[in-house]
C-alpha cells in the first residue's frame, strides 16, 4: 500500500478557499446594487441591509440590522407583514407588487418589493431576501398617464363632431361616444371598415375611394356624404382626417371627425332660394322699369336702347352674384359674362390676368364700368371696326397691394375727347371712384380710348392670393 502523500489533503483547503471568495463576491454585489437588498429571518428580524437601503428608507445598516423590519410598516399594513413572512415560511416566492414603507423621516414611500425564501445548504428556509425599488417616479408617471387618457376621453366623448382614430392601413381602431350614440352601433360592428355599414349606399363607393387615395399619397382626406343615424335617418357629415406621423415622418395613424352640416346645407339652400325669389322680383321691377322709360321719355338719340342696355348690364351683375350666393366674384368670370353680348364684334379683344376674386360691391361696380366701356367701344371705337383690338387685363402689383385694372384700344377710328360728359363717363370713373375709392384714369388718346382702375386690398374677396411685398 503506497502512503498518501501530505499535499494530497489541500483539496478542501482550495474548496473552502473558494467558497470563501464566493461569499465576498456576493457581498460584494449586494453592496454595490443600487437596489435595496434586505436579508430577514423568519421573524422578521433584519440581518442585511445595503446602501441602497439606506439611501431608499433613510435608516443606515447600524440603525437597522438587529431590529424588527417592521419598523418600517406604516399603521393599517401590519398584517401585509405578516402574510409575506407566512408565504415565505411555506417556501412561497412573492412575486413584485406595489406597496408603501416609512420613511425614516415619517414620509410614506410608494415602492416595489419582491420576497423570496433564503434556504441553508441543507435546503431549509432560514429566512427572506427583500428587493426593493422606488416606485413613486413610476407611479406619478401612471397618474400622469391616467390624467392624460382621462382628459383625452371627457374631450373625445363631450365634443360635438363624431371622432375616429385609423391605423396606417385605414384600418378603423377607435371611435368616440358619439359616433356611436349617433349611429347606434358597436365598436365590433364599426371596426376596421365596419363604417360602411352606416354610409348612403350611392356615396360609400366614392368615399371609400377617396379615402383610400388619400392613405396611398399621405394627404389630408376631406369629403361630404350622409351618415345613417340609429332612428334610421340620414344627415350629412363634413368629414377631414389627418395623418399622424412619427418622428421619421412615416404615417402611424389618423385622426377623423365628422362634423354634422345637415342644418348648415338647409340654411344655405333655403337662403339660395330666396335669392333666387329676390333676383326674379328685381329683375320684374327692372322690366317694369324699362317699360315705363319707353312709355314715358321720348328716345331721342337712342335714349331708349342705351338705358335698356344699362339696365340690362345691371341685371347681369345681380344675376353673377346670385349665382355666387353673394361672396367672391373671379374677376374673369365676370369680363366673360358682361362682355359676352360682343359676340361676333368687327374688332377683337385680348383677355389677360391671373386669379382674382372680387367682393360684391367691387363687382357691380367693375362689372357697370366693363359693359359700358364695351358698348361705347362697339359703337364708336375699336370694336366698331375690322382690325380694331381691345386689350383688357389686371393684376395685384406689389407695389400696389390691391387690383390693378386697365382697358386699352387700338387699330380704331381716330378718337377725340367729347364735348360734355354723359352719364356713360359716370358709370366708367364716378361711380368706381366714390363706391370703391378707386384712383380712376380715362384718357382719349388718338389711337383709342384707354381707361386704368386702382384699387386698395379692401375690394378683393379673400379667394385672392396674397402677393408678396
Amino acid at each position: 500500500m503506497i502512503a498518501q502523500r501530505p499535499e494530497m489533503a489541500q483539496p478542501p483547503i482550495a474548496s473552502e478557499r473558494a467558497v470563501t471568495q464566493d461569499s465576498s463576491f456576493y457581498a460584494s454585489l449586494v453592496r454595490s446594487s443600487d437596489v435595496a437588498i434586505v436579508g430577514k429571518d423568519l421573524e422578521g428580524i433584519v440581518l442585511t441591509w445595503n446602501p441602497a437601503a439606506e439611501l431608499l428608507f433613510g435608516w443606515n445598516a447600524e440603525e437597522m440590522v438587529g431590529q424588527s423590519i417592521r419598523r418600517l410598516i406604516p399603521p393599517g399594513r401590519e398584517a401585509e407583514e405578516d402574510l409575506i413572512l407566512s408565504r415565505i415560511r411555506s417556501g412561497e416566492r412573492i412575486a413584485q407588487f406595489f406597496t408603501r414603507r416609512l420613511h425614516k423621516s415619517g414620509m410614506l414611500l410608494d415602492i416595489l418589493v419582491t420576497v423570496s425564501p433564503v434556504r441553508d445548504s441543507d435546503g431549509r428556509i432560514v429566512g427572506a431576501s427583500k428587493i426593493a425599488r422606488d416606485a413613486g417616479p413610476l407611479i406619478e408617471q401612471q397618474r400622469r398617464l391616467r390624467e392624460s387618457e382621462e382628459r383625452f376621453r371627457m374631450l373625445a366623448d363631450n365634443m360635438s363632431q363624431l371622432a375616429w382614430i385609423a391605423k396606417s392601413d385605414g384600418h378603423i381602431c377607435w371611435y368616440n361616444k358619439r359616433w356611436y350614440d349617433y349611429t347606434g352601433t358597436s365598436f365590433e360592428q364599426m371596426e376596421g371598415w365596419g363604417w360602411r355599414a352606416v354610409h348612403a349606399p350611392e356615396h360609400v363607393d366614392r368615399v371609400e375611394a377617396h379615402f383610400r387615395e388619400s392613405l396611398a399619397d399621405g394627404s389630408t382626406f376631406e369629403e361630404l356624404f350622409p351618415l345613417r343615424g340609429a332612428d334610421g335617418t340620414f344627415r350629412w357629415f363634413l368629414t377631414r382626417a389627418m395623418p399622424i406621423r412619427d418622428e421619421e415622418g412615416q404615417i402611424t395613424f389618423w385622426f377623423g371627425t365628422n362634423t354634422d352640416i345637415t342644418e348648415q346645407r338647409e340654411q344655405a339652400e333655403q337662403i339660395r332660394r330666396l335669392l333666387m325669389e329676390v333676383n326674379h322680383r328685381s329683375k320684374n321691377l327692372l322690366s317694369t322699369v324699362q317699360a315705363l322709360a319707353r312709355r314715358t321719355a321720348p328716345d331721342e338719340a337712342g335714349f331708349i336702347a342705351r338705358f335698356e342696355e344699362r339696365v340690362h348690364s345691371l341685371a347681369l351683375n345681380q344675376d353673377i352674384l346670385v349665382r355666387r350666393e353673394w361672396r367672391d366674384v373671379p374677376l374673369d368670370e365676370l369680363v366673360s359674362l358682361q362682355l359676352a353680348f360682343l359676340k361676333g364684334a368687327p374688332g377683337t379683344i385680348a383677355v389677360a390676368g391671373g386669379h382674382c376674386a372680387l367682393v360684391p360691391r367691387a363687382a357691380e361696380a367693375i362689372g357697370m364700368a366693363l359693359h359700358e366701356l364695351a358698348t361705347n367701344s362697339l359703337r364708336y371705337g375699336a370694336l366698331s371696326v375690322e382690325g380694331g383690338q381691345v386689350a383688357i387685363g389686371w393684376g395685384c402689383p406689389p407695389e400696389h397691394v390691391g387690383l390693378a385694372l386697365w382697358w386699352r384700344e387700338s387699330g380704331g377710328p381716330p378718337v377725340e375727347e367729347p364735348g360734355r360728359k354723359g352719364f356713360g363717363a359716370t358709370l366708367i370713373c364716378d361711380v368706381p371712384r366714390h363706391n370703391l375709392s378707386a384712383r380712376v384714369a380715362l384718357e382719349y388718346r388718338p389711337e383709342g380710348v384707354c381707361w386704368s382702375l386702382e384699387c386698395d386690398a379692401r375690394v378683393l374677396a379673400e379667394t385672392t392670393p396674397a402677393v408678396p411685398h
